[in-house]
């Protein structure tokens, strides 16, 4: 009983020491480029209809891709106890080849370079 009485107060004043560290550290005077609801790097008070550059979609695809990959690479410690963690391995080493593969011909390509 009481260690976690003692877990509870480390925690309480772990948190409380951390929240009054950001309080101080942090900085009170934003500036207006903060202040702004828009973070996209748009001009707010220009015209909405302008097109995205297909760069940002092609960002975001990717950022999509690569983080399905994690999802679906997550569990694999728990599959290397399977019965045949070879076919496991063999699988997972496959899905790392192909993506990184797709990675090297966008780079390759120029789909990653943000200016032209």
């Amino acid at each position: 009983m009481n260690m976690i009485l003692f877990m509870i107060a480390l925690s309480l004043a772990l948190s409380i020491a951390l929240t009054a560290l950001n309080f101080w550290l942090s900085q009170m005077n934003p500036d207006s480029e903060k202040l702004s609801p828009y973070e996209c790097g748009f001009d707010p008070l220009g015209s909405a209809r302008l097109p995205f550059s297909i760069r940002f979609f092609l960002v975001a695809i990717l950022f999509l891709l690569f983080d399905l990959e994690i999802a679906l690479l997550l569990p694999l410690p728990w599959a290397t106890q399977l019965e045949s963690p070879t076919t496991t391995l063999i699988w997972a080493s496959t899905l790392i080849i192909l993506l990184t593969m797709g990675l090297v011909y966008e780079w390759a390509q120029g789909g990653l370079e943000w200016a032209e």
